[in-house]
C-alpha cells in the first residue's frame, strides 16, 4: 500500500508585503517595483510549500500567509538580503468558523521554554498574561546546568511579540520552542495591546543633536543625530499612552552671544536599536514597516490618514 501524504501544516498568521511608498523609497534597493515583489514571493511559494500568497483590492500590495511570525520574518530578511525594498503591515492572525458549531477559532500552539529557575515567575506572568494554559514544568539538569521546562499552549496572538519579551525578561537565556497545536474557540478581546504609543517625526528632514536633546524627554528614540525622517515616521517610544509628534529636525537658533559649537554638544543618549522582528512585533493595526537593504523604518500607514474635511478610516 503506498505511504499516506504527509500534510503541510496550514497558514495561521498573514501580513501585507507591498511596494514602498515612503518619500525615502528608492535610495538604497535594487529591486522596487510591483512586478519585482510579486514574482519574488510566487517564487518563494515554488520551494516553500507552507506559504500562500493572495492578490489584494490594491495591484502593489500581495497578502502573504505563513506558519507563524518567524515564517515571514525569515522572508522578508531574505528579500532585504537580495537588495528588495518593501513595505509590510502588522502581523495578523488567520481565523476559521466551525461548520459544526457556526463559532469562529482561532489557532493556538504548544509552547515549550527552558529558562533558569530564577526566571519562572516572568516566564509564567507573561504566558498567563496571554491566556496560556500550563501543560507541564519540570527541572532537567544537575547543579548549576540545571534548568526549568515550562510547557504551555497559547492562542496564536498571544505568541506575536512573546519572543522577544521572553528573550528581554531572561536576559538572553530563554530558548522557546512553539509548534501549531490546534484550532480552538476565539478567545474576545485583544491579548498583547501596546500599553504606550508613539513618538512621530513633525516634518521631513536630518536629525539633529539638539533635537534629539528634547524629544528623549518624551520617551526612548529610535533615531541619532544626521538620520532622515519624515512627517508619520516612527522615531521613539512615547512614555504615555497616545501618539505625540515632535520636531528631531529643529536647530538651536543662534545670537551673535552663542558661538556654534555651543549647539552641537548636547546630553543625547543612544537610540534603541531595533532589529526586524522588533519592528514586526511593535508596528499595531495603523503602521507599516518600511524594510530596505540598508534600514528599517516605521510609520503610520498613509493610507489611514484622516483626509481633509473627513475623519480617520
Amino acid at each position: 500500500d503506498p505511504l499516506p501524504p504527509i500534510a503541510v501544516e496550514t497558514p495561521t498568521v498573514r501580513m501585507t508585503f507591498g511596494v514602498n511608498k515612503s518619500p525615502l523609497s528608492g535610495r538604497e534597493g535594487k529591486f522596487l517595483t510591483s512586478r519585482m515583489i510579486r514574482d519574488r514571493l510566487y517564487k518563494e511559494t515554488d520551494r516553500n510549500v507552507a506559504m500562500e500568497v493572495a492578490e489584494t483590492d490594491s495591484a502593489d500590495r500581495y497578502e502573504v500567509s505563513g506558519r507563524g511570525q518567524l515564517h515571514l520574518t525569515v522572508l522578508i530578511e531574505s528579500m532585504r538580503r537580495e537588495g528588495f525594498e518593501l513595505e509590510v503591515g502588522p502581523p495578523s492572525v488567520i481565523y476559521k468558523t466551525n461548520s459544526e458549531t457556526g463559532k469562529e477559532e482561532e489557532p493556538w500552539e504548544s509552547v515549550e521554554v527552558r529558562v533558569p529557575e530564577e526566571y519562572n515567575g516572568s516566564v509564567i506572568d507573561m504566558l498567563n498574561v496571554r491566556k496560556g494554559e500550563m501543560i507541564d514544568m519540570g527541572m532537567e539538569g544537575d547543579g548549576a546546568e540545571a534548568y526549568s521546562v515550562i510547557s504551555y499552549r497559547v492562542p496564536t496572538r498571544g505568541m506575536l511579540g512573546l519572543r522577544s519579551n521572553l528573550l528581554s525578561a531572561t536576559r538572553g537565556t530563554a530558548l522557546i520552542d512553539s509548534v501549531f497545536d490546534s484550532y480552538r474557540e476565539r478567545i474576545p478581546g485583544d491579548l498583547q495591546a501596546r500599553e504606550k504609543g508613539s513618538l512621530l517625526a513633525f516634518q521631513e528632514g536630518e536629525v539633529t543633536s539638539f533635537g534629539c536633546e528634547g524629544a528623549q524627554d518624551r520617551g526612548r528614540l529610535f533615531v541619532k543625530s544626521q538620520d532622515e525622517v519624515y512627517k508619520g515616521m516612527i522615531i521613539g517610544i512615547h512614555q504615555r499612552p497616545g501618539d505625540l509628534d515632535v520636531n528631531v529636525c529643529k536647530t538651536k537658533q543662534l545670537t551673535n552671544m552663542r558661538s556654534a559649537n555651543k549647539g552641537i554638544t548636547v546630553g543625547v543618549t543612544a537610540p534603541v536599536d531595533m532589529s526586524l522582528d522588533a519592528c514586526v512585533e511593535y508596528i499595531a493595526v495603523d503602521e507599516v514597516l518600511e524594510v530596505t537593504p540598508t534600514a528599517f523604518r516605521m510609520a503610520k500607514n498613509p493610507d489611514m490618514w484622516p483626509k481633509k474635511g473627513g475623519k480617520k478610516k
